[in-house]
């Protein structure tokens, strides 16, 4: 069998690396540098000793900036593959034993973060006190995304939601509640169910946003009676939408909760039979090294927010 293996003495360094992601993020070698910290001399003669170790051409330099080949297309994502790996690698080891000891990123789906993690983080960061946390917001498919290029270490996300190579652990049944205008006529109903809002104009948020998908999976408008003229980008936005008078809509218990419609002209009304739209959850990516830190996250959401919301309710 033929030994096919570099010598050590060609490997690509890390910096070299950290280098070529930079270059491909910012299509410049100016702005490159100053992310990465260095000269622009010295990271374009990084690139080039890359590109002689690899013996390939990795980037096309021009007065418009610089453009990666395909072979450097093809390194940049392994690249950055690498240097997750590298960082994972870093914070086992230092960590080890010590959860939440350093920088864990943490993203979150715009329809919870606003309403979650303002009750979840004083105490995080309280029993975590060398804990460097890096919060990001986006809906679920970049969340999803991010945890599979391991630029994200754990999101917190509504399901269903189908996500090859992803686990999750649910924290808790998010109810839906039916929003109106003030003084509409299905808020003083004594039985509402969700069949009854088939003559209603159901407003939702736009697609991309997963809380579309599970209300239209509650009410089962018929497709008519669904506004698709009139889409929110946030939950602030649809309840401005309907404090106007444009429709109805469901709204997360855990966003009303948080303050979503207060202060606005509009009625909040329980389904007779409570409607569970969606599960809360947290996620992480299949055979990480964060999985210890996500079911730690998801016990504390359970215990110090939820809990807390039931026994309130009750």
């Amino acid at each position: 069998m033929t030994d096919v293996s570099l010598p050590a003495s060609s490997w690509p360094t890390l910096r070299q690396l950290q280098f070529l992601t930079a270059l491909a993020q910012h299509g410049s070698f100016v702005r490159a540098a100053e992310a990465v910290g260095v000269t622009q001399p010295t990271l374009s003669a990084g690139i080039k000793e890359l590109e002689t170790s690899l013996d390939a051409v990795l980037v096309e330099r021009g007065r418009s900036g610089a453009v990666l080949t395909p072979a450097g297309e093809e390194a940049a994502a392994r690249a950055r593959r690498t240097l997750s790996d590298v960082e994972e690698l870093v914070r086992a080891v230092r960590g080890a034993g010590a959860p939440f000891s350093g920088q864990f990123r943490l993203g979150a789906i715009p329809t919870i973060a606003p309403y979650l993690l303002p009750r979840a983080l004083p105490a995080l960061r309280s029993r975590y006190p060398k804990l460097k946390l890096l919060l990001r917001e986006d809906v679920t498919a970049r969340l999803v995304e991010a945890l599979r290029a391991r630029t994200l270490d754990v999101a917190v996300i509504a399901l269903p939601y189908a996500a090859q190579g992803i686990e999750t652990d649910v924290v808790a049944e998010d109810e839906f509640l039916f929003l109106a205008p003030a003084g509409h006529p299905l808020a003083a109903r004594n039985h509402l169910a969700p069949d009854d809002l088939k003559e209603e104009e159901v407003l939702l948020l736009e697609d991309g946003h997963c809380l579309r998908d599970h209300a239209l999976r509650v009410c089962r408008s018929e497709p008519g009676k669904l506004n698709a003229d009139v889409g929110a980008t946030s939950l602030a936005t649809l309840v401005q939408m309907v404090a106007g008078g444009l429709g109805v809509t469901l709204l997360p218990k855990l966003a009303a909760e948080g303050g979503a419609a207060a202060g606005a002209p509009v009625s909040l009304k329980r389904f007779e039979a409570p409607v569970f739209g969606r599960s809360i959850a947290v996620a992480w990516r299949a055979g990480g090294a964060r999985e210890e830190e996500a079911r730690l996250l998801a016990d504390l959401l359970r215990k110090l927010v939820f809990a807390k919301s039931e026994a309130k309710a009750g």
